[in-house]
C-alpha cells in the first residue's frame, strides 16, 4: 500500500515549497493544504515505484496513475480532486521555471455524476412529526418541523422568521431567501395548526416577559440557532428510530420530492424553493425517476 511508504526528503521539500506558496498567496486552510499534500504524496510514491520523480513525470505517467486509481476503486469525484491538485502543482512548477511544460495540461477531468439529494419517505416524515412531546419545547419543535416540511424552507430562513412574516389568516409566509429575495410560500393546514398551538401555548412561556420579534425562540427566550435546531432534529430522528442521517436540508428535499411525486410542476417548485435557476430544481426529477424505478422493480411481476 502506498500509504505506508515515505516520500524522499528532496521530493517532500518540493511539495512543501508548493504548499507554502499556496498558503502565502491564497491563504488556504490547513485542511485544504493537507489535501493537496496528500494527493501529491500519493503521486510521488506511485512514481517512485517506477523510478520517476515529480519533475521527471510526463503525461503518460499521469494517465497511468489515474488508471491505477480507477482500478483501486477511487470514485470519480476523488480522482477529479486528485487531478486538480496535480494541475496546481505543475502550474507552480512551470511558473517557478522548474519545468518547461505542464504534463497535466491536456488531461481531461473524469465525468462526475450528479449526486442525488437525500430525502425521506412520507411514512418517515409522519413518524418524525409524531415524536415531539407536548411541552413548550416539543410544541415549538413540532411547529418548526411542520413548517420546514410544509414550505421547504432553508434552515436559515426558518430560524430567522419574524412574527410579522407569518400570516396565518391568509396561510402564507413572506420568506427572505438568498440574495435578500422575497417569496410568498403557502403554509398548509397542519403547519398552521402547529404554529397556532405554539403561539397560544408555548411562545409566551419561552419568552418569559422578554422582547423578541423572532418567531421561534430558544429556552432562553432568544432566536433559535441553526445548530440548536439541527441537534433537535438529530434527537427526534433517534427517538423515532429512523436509521437515516436527517438534517433540516433533508426535510427541504423531502418537501420538493413529495410535491413532485404528487404532480407539482417544476416551475411552481422552483418558485416555492426560491431557486434562481430552474436547473437547480431539475435534480428532483431524477429523485422521482429513481423512485419510479424502485416501485417498478418492487411491484412489477417481471421487474
Amino acid at each position: 500500500m502506498l500509504e505506508n511508504k515515505v516520500v524522499s526528503p528532496k521530493q517532500q521539500a518540493l511539495i512543501q515549497r508548493f504548499l507554502d506558496s499556496l498558503w502565502m498567496e491564497q491563504g488556504l486552510s490547513e485542511q485544504t493544504l493537507a489535501s493537496y499534500g496528500s494527493d501529491l504524496k500519493q503521486l510521488c510514491l506511485w512514481l517512485d515505484k517506477r523510478s520517476v520523480t515529480l519533475l521527471e513525470c510526463h503525461r503518460a505517467e499521469l494517465l497511468s496513475c489515474l488508471s491505477w486509481r480507477v482500478s483501486q476503486g477511487y470514485n470519480p469525484r476523488s480522482t477529479s480532486r486528485f487531478l486538480s491538485s496535480l494541475r496546481r502543482f505543475y502550474q507552480y512548477c512551470v511558473r517557478e521555471n522548474l519545468l518547461s511544460a505542464d504534463p497535466s495540461r491536456l488531461i481531461d477531468s473524469p465525468k462526475i455524476g450528479r449526486a442525488l439529494p437525500k430525502t425521506m419517505t412520507e411514512k418517515e416524515i409522519e413518524t418524525l412529526l409524531d415524536t415531539p412531546e407536548d411541552d413548550a419545547l416539543g410544541i415549538r419543535d413540532l411547529a418548526m418541523l411542520e413548517l420546514l416540511y410544509a414550505c421547504g424552507l432553508r434552515i436559515t430562513e426558518l430560524v430567522s422568521l419574524e412574527i410579522s412574516q407569518v400570516s396565518l389568516h391568509q396561510g402564507v409566509l413572506r420568506v427572505t431567501g438568498k440574495g435578500n429575495k422575497e417569496r410568498l410560500v403557502p403554509i398548509g393546514e397542519s403547519a398552521i395548526d402547529a404554529i397556532k398551538a405554539y403561539l397560544d401555548n408555548a411562545r409566551a412561556e419561552l419568552l418569559a416577559n422578554r422582547q423578541c420579534d423572532t418567531l421561534f425562540l430558544s429556552r432562553r427566550g432568544q432566536a433559535m440557532t441553526r445548530q440548536t435546531f439541527w441537534h433537535r432534529i438529530k434527537h427526534y430522528t433517534k427517538v423515532a428510530g429512523i436509521k437515516k442521517t436527517i438534517s433540516p436540508h433533508v426535510l427541504r428535499h423531502a418537501f420538493a420530492t413529495h410535491l413532485l411525486n404528487h404532480g407539482a410542476d417544476l416551475r411552481s417548485l422552483q418558485m416555492l424553493l426560491g431557486h434562481s435557476d430552474l436547473s437547480t430544481t431539475q435534480i428532483y426529477t431524477y429523485v422521482a425517476q429513481e423512485r419510479l424505478k424502485n416501485l417498478h422493480q418492487e411491484h412489477h411481476p417481471r421487474g
